[in-house]
């Protein structure tokens, strides 16, 4: 509460002192109250508290034609909690004025004429946006984009001159000739699917419900029978399922190449996706909200929000949203569940959450190998190692000897063998599982580092160690583990070229800083040696064994050295 007061006395204080502020606003004809929820809702909105910010934003709406960023934190407010609606009336009843002239205004202007269908309303917004594309690299790909897609809407036909902006503008023409329902339709689906440059695997279901909206039903079957439940996403996994259950009329349910509304929203659903992989949170949530508007009924997209919301810990509003998911949709139903488990787990701890999914997963009739796959996970990662092998038993005898998937299920096995510490049985899981996948660099890389910490067969586990790191190369883990490996056979100073970098890449690792600082005290530069040890106890999830040698190190160093 402090920080948030300086905060607003600060804020006061800038915009007091500056010319331009003093100048554009009039602070003087503002009474304290309004000012006060003014700010307020600012710093609520800075904090990433949107539903704080809306109540406050509301409570000094005289300050909506008189500040030029009154209207833009409140519109995007607005968005943000999914009250699109009001969001473009307010932005209509401000429309002649200037703080009304911003990029954000005019993107839900053009989806509000694209949801009444008015293409050239649309256009005509879009135009006005222009001068607002370069703000930056993504506001350009959009307003290409959305110039294209209309254009395409309004003439029944692909725009000729265009920018090309590399697999986003393949996925662009791909959509439009599904619009037209071009010929070469399933030719550029496949493309963009088995692009090499990057995971396109979500625009397998549009291919899919393509394929099933030209009745080509057997070429649908083909397609699932490539990809498994276990390495899939929720979309491709849910998709499968209506395939293999001859549920089909599903996909209509939710997209159609033939409305304009629907492919927007995945365009908007795919900007989305750029702002979250840049941890942009916010302005991912902006676009969903958007995408949801135009095309509500593809529910699933929410998933993303609820990741988000997740990631922001904003617990509450993840609860919110997969309430949505029910058992009609049952890998969207598992997602909630597993969502709610890990909630549980950052609000109470492992053993309640086990409790809770376990009761879930009980319930289920024939839950198929994804919940067994995830239910194993979860037991391994909560370290119940004994539960998540006997679910990783379970799914190995089920498989045809010839699964790839068996050398993903040996190595999680393997891993859960070696925490217990039957070694034989690990050793075995983990190389059957290279005697499937030769090069699987962390298959490598875990073994070796298990039979280093043993003692075991130094010079075999630094081969495997060096061909683990000349595939992953920039893997901080297997930096560490061939670090450690040097450390072992007593070549400090080559072990310390590769724990300084691993510490670059994880410097929150306890591991990593522990392996560090007993190079460091190796290499006679004790006084660092400490300062990474200190760091290992400060960290929050630092294991108590761990805790205990550490607090040893710092007073005593290391021993027989």
């Amino acid at each position: 509460m402090l920080k948030k007061l300086i905060k607003l006395v600060f804020i006061f204080g800038i915009l007091y002192q500056t010319p331009i502020y003093s100048k554009s606003t009039s602070f003087n004809d503002f009474n304290s109250r309004d000012l006060s929820n003014y700010f307020s809702g600012i710093i609520a909105y800075e904090n990433q508290n949107n539903s704080k910010a809306l109540k406050f934003f509301n409570l000094s709406k005289v300050l909506l034609n008189k500040h030029d960023s009154y209207l833009k934190r409140y519109v995007n407010s607005l968005v943000l909690d999914n009250k699109v609606p009001q969001a473009i009336n307010v932005i209509k009843n401000n429309g002649n004025k200037d703080n009304a002239d911003f990029y954000d205004a005019y993107l839900i202007l053009i989806i509000d004429s694209l949801k009444k269908n008015n293409f050239d309303e649309a256009e005509e917004y879009l135009t006005q946006s222009l001068k607002f594309q370069d703000q930056n690299r993504i506001n350009l790909v959009i307003f290409e984009t959305l110039k294209q897609y209309i254009y395409t809407f309004k003439n029944k036909k692909i725009l000729n001159n265009k920018k090309n902006f590399g697999n986003l503008s393949l996925i662009a023409e791909t959509f439009q000739r599904c619009y037209l329902k071009d010929e070469k339709t399933g030719a550029f689906f496949l493309n963009l699917i088995n692009n090499q440059q990057g995971d396109y695997s979500r625009y397998i279901f549009f291919y899919l419900n393509y394929l099933i909206d030209k009745n080509k039903i057997n070429e649908a079957e083909n397609v699932v029978s490539q990809f498994d439940y276990i390495n899939s996403t929720i979309l491709l996994s849910q998709s499968k399922s209506w395939v293999e259950n001859k549920k089909f009329k599903e996909f209509n349910k939710i997209f159609s190449c033939q409305n304009h509304k629907d492919i927007v929203s995945e365009f908007l659903f795919l900007a989305s996706n750029l702002y979250s992989s840049q941890d942009n949170f916010e302005k991912s949530n902006f676009y969903l909200n958007l995408s949801n508007y135009l095309n509500p009924k593809f529910e699933f997209n929410l998933s993303l929000v609820a990741e988000n919301y997740y990631l922001n810990e904003e617990f509450n509003k993840v609860r919110k949203i997969i309430t949505k998911f029910n058992k009609k949709d049952e890998f969207y139903y598992w997602f909630r569940l597993k969502k709610e488990a890990q909630i549980i787990v950052e609000e109470q701890d492992y053993d309640n959450a086990i409790k809770f999914i376990t009761a879930k997963y009980n319930q289920i009739d024939n839950p198929n190998l994804k919940m067994q796959f995830d239910i194993a996970n979860f037991y391994k990662n909560s370290k119940n190692y004994e539960k998540a092998i006997e679910y990783y038993s379970q799914i190995i005898l089920s498989l045809d000897d010839q699964s790839e998937l068996r050398a993903d299920l040996f190595y999680r096995r393997g891993g859960s063998y070696e925490r217990l510490g039957d070694y034989k049985k690990a050793d075995e899981d983990l190389l059957n599982s290279l005697n499937i996948n030769p090069d699987d660099a962390y298959v490598l890389n875990y073994l070796a580092y298990s039979w280093l910490e043993r003692d075991y067969k130094i010079d075999q586990a630094m081969e495997m160690l060096k061909r683990a790191y000349e595939s992953k190369s920039n893997d901080p883990y297997i930096i560490d583990s061939i670090g450690w490996a040097y450390y072992l056979i007593d070549d400090y100073n080559e072990a310390e070229k590769y724990l300084k970098r691993a510490v670059e890449l994880m410097p929150e690792d306890p591991i990593v800083n522990d392996h560090y600082g007993d190079i460091l005290w190796k290499l006679n530069r004790k006084i660092q040696a400490r300062y990474f040890w200190n760091n290992v106890l400060k960290f929050d999830d630092t294991e108590d064994g761990m805790r205990k040698k550490i607090n040893i190190k710092v007073i005593e160093g290391l021993k027989n050295s």
